[in-house]
């Protein structure tokens, strides 16, 4: 972690000018100095690991490097001085792997792209050497904003890097590598429009950049445009159909439209191509796991560790089936993985919550815990989730969306009915509630859609410092208002299979209840409830795709709970009756009185098959996929019982 106080940055400066200067005596002393108020400080390890590199003092550097390396896992300009400190001990071999591992990380590393192609000279790797010689000088010739917008991104600088791309493009308003560099910038920053914009223009101005094409599905996908996804994977295909490559993306997005069959042929094209690809094998057993078909799933997952062992995504998909279990050899196997020092960051945080899960279904509660703690430390570290500024936020929605306001707006907003949100905390059941809802022949489900945080995060403004939102709801037109609703049914029907009705079951949809209702005053908003221990605990031991970043720690995800909780008192404070609160365990004990209470409050009529919701074969893409294909249990009910002697800071913050 690095810490920007004026004070601290002034001693870094000082650090790095010592260094500069040659005085790397005094430059090691003073990143020392800031070592020893902040022990994980990645910068002031950095200084300490080149400075003592060059006093070749190489075991103060090791040391000083074993700290960065477990502080930032994937900062690309330590792993390229791992290889200036495997080079200076003549350790050729390691230096040539830490110099990929660099630019693997950060591939706008001039320096390690140069080290390789050396070293890769007179070892018979021709092509190798001539790609790294070729990479090394294409940085070179790159228009220095570029380049330094290219580190800032890789190194986790978002905002500085936006900056340097933007006054880039202001000269250059047609480069097209710019305005791809951009587009990744807001796809990191989730401003995912600007991104589908660039890239769609970059498209246009260079139709034969495939780079540009592939970005350009990402961001598609990213936005849930999974028919203009595809459609650009089908163009990409047409050109080699016998490309792995565009074969591979053209499967997945085949998965995104429901097009499983289409996607199962395409993955077996790929494994013809290139047998054993445990990436592709991960990915069919996903959308095997997708349409039910767990015996397959499982034996995919299987076969993609089984052809690269250190392959923790594949382990991670059999945990998160929930109902999987480790034998004693697989047990074995992924202890030896997380005992490398050189595994790669992901695989680490993947084996760590696959053995929670395998620890805890045999009984060992300590280990278990241990795991999941790992998993979650590693992913903390990653995100710099600040429970500070949530609980600000979501105290701002009850400053700014008062009962005056909805008085000021009413009769206004798109009056369409069709919506209902199911919103709360993951792993709260709502993927239970969706499924006997989408069982009701006039409700389709659909995925956790985006559309409601994306307009959020338009309305915010784009000036740094700025957060019109949610204020700026108090200044909107009726007509505006209006069009945003009718822009998310429209834009949202692509979801739909024909239903009157349509589920959107994204979570975090309940920090915007008060743009919901002005949208669409009509639509119904349904809050998963479940007890706070069991509730926080699962999303502790759950490892989320994207997006859940309170989840990776104890104390965080309790602040959080309770800030959703005080928030959800508010909304039913100036949006009275509107809200239906379902507790999870109430299904489990009632189930067909809390189906009945559902469809009362969607004004829909009773129908058997939302109690047999179980037997719904429609496709379910969260983690509870195999849970709510399952009659009703009581499983997860007091979970966290046996984990409770290490959930204090849970308990804590949830008071």
């Amino acid at each position: 972690m690095t810490t920007d106080t004026p004070n601290r940055a002034d001693q870094l400066q000082r650090a790095q000018k010592h260094l500069q200067a040659g005085e790397f005596a005094i430059g090691l002393k003073a990143a020392q100095a800031l070592l020893a108020d902040v022990a994980d400080d990645t910068d002031a390890l950095y200084l300490a690991t080149v400075a003592a590199r060059y006093l070749k003092d190489y075991d103060t550097a090791d040391r000083y490097l074993a700290l960065l390396h477990q502080a930032s896992p994937e900062y690309g300009r330590a792993w390229q001085e791992a290889g200036h400190l495997a080079q200076a001990k003549n350790q050729p071999a390691m230096a040539l792997e830490a110099y990929r591992r660099a630019t693997r990380f950060n591939p706008a590393l001039e320096a390690s792209w140069r080290a390789q192609a050396e070293l890769l000279d007179g070892t018979g790797q021709s092509a190798n050497r001539d790609a790294a010689f070729a990479q090394a000088d294409r940085l070179k010739s790159m228009p220095r904003e570029l380049l330094a917008a290219t580190n800032h991104l890789h190194e986790g600088r978002l905002l500085r890097a936006e900056e340097f791309c933007r006054h880039f493009l202001r000269q250059n308003p047609k480069h097209v590598e710019a305005m791809r560099l951009l587009a990744q910038i807001g796809i990191k920053l989730g401003i995912l429009d600007d991104a589908e914009f660039l890239l769609d223009s970059a498209k246009e101005f260079d139709p034969d950049n495939i780079q540009i094409r592939l970005d350009y599905i990402d961001a598609l996908r990213r936005r849930q445009k999974f028919a203009e996804s595809k459609s650009e994977a089908e163009a990409l295909y047409a050109r080699d159909p016998e490309n792995p490559l565009f074969q591979s993306h053209l499967a997945i997005e085949s998965m995104q439209t429901g097009e499983f069959e289409r996607a199962f042929e395409l993955f077996d094209q790929v494994l013809t191509a290139i047998p054993n690809d445990p990436a592709t094998l991960t990915s069919r057993g996903h959308a095997l796991k997708t349409t039910g078909d767990t015996g397959k799933a499982i034996a995919s997952y299987q076969a993609a560790f089984t052809a690269k062992p250190d392959h923790g995504d594949a382990y991670y998909a059999l945990a998160n089936l929930k109902t999987y279990q480790f034998d004693e050899t697989q047990i074995a196997a992924m202890r030896t993985q997380v005992a490398r020092t050189d595994l790669a960051f992901m695989d680490r945080v993947h084996f760590s919550f696959a053995l929670g899960k395998a620890y805890e279904d045999a009984g060992d509660y300590e280990q278990s815990f241990q795991f999941y703690d790992e998993g979650n430390t590693l992913k903390r570290r990653q995100t710099r989730y600040d429970a500070d500024a949530m609980q600000s936020e979501l105290q701002r929605q009850a400053e700014f969306c008062t009962s005056g306001l909805f008085a000021k707006h009413q009769g206004a907003g798109c009056p369409a009915p069709d919506p209902i949100f199911i919103l709360g905390l993951p792993r709260a059941g709502s993927t239970l509630l969706e499924q006997i809802l989408a069982s009701h022949s006039q409700v389709d489900g659909t995925l956790e859609l985006p559309n409601i945080l994306a307009l959020a995060h338009r309305l915010r403004g784009r000036k740094a410092g700025e957060a019109l939102y949610p204020g700026i709801l108090h200044d909107l037109t009726a007509d505006r208002l209006a069009k945003m609703g009718q822009d998310f049914i429209d834009n949202t029907r692509i979801h739909r299979q024909g239903a009157p009705f349509f589920i959107d079951k994204m979570p975090n949809n309940f920090r915007h209840i008060g743009l919901i209702k002005l949208i669409l005053p009509n639509a119904k908003i349904i809050d998963a409830r479940r007890d706070p221990m069991d509730c926080c605990f699962s999303g502790f031991k759950q490892l989320f795709a994207e997006g859940q970043e309170f989840t990776y720690g104890l104390e965080e995800i309790g602040r959080y709970y309770s800030d959703y909780t005080a928030l959800m008192e508010h909304w039913d404070a100036v949006l009275p009756g509107q809200i239906l609160r379902v507790q999870h365990e109430d299904v489990l004990d009632d189930l067909d009185g809390q189906v009945r209470r559902m469809l009362d409050y969607l004004g829909l009529p009773f129908e058997e098959a939302c109690v047999n919701f179980h037997k719904n074969k429609r496709a379910v893409r969260t983690a509870s996929s195999e849970q709510v294909r399952q009659p009703i249990n009581r499983s997860g009910v007091a979970a966290w019982k046996p984990f409770e002697p290490w959930l204090d800071p849970l308990k804590q913050a949830l008071a």
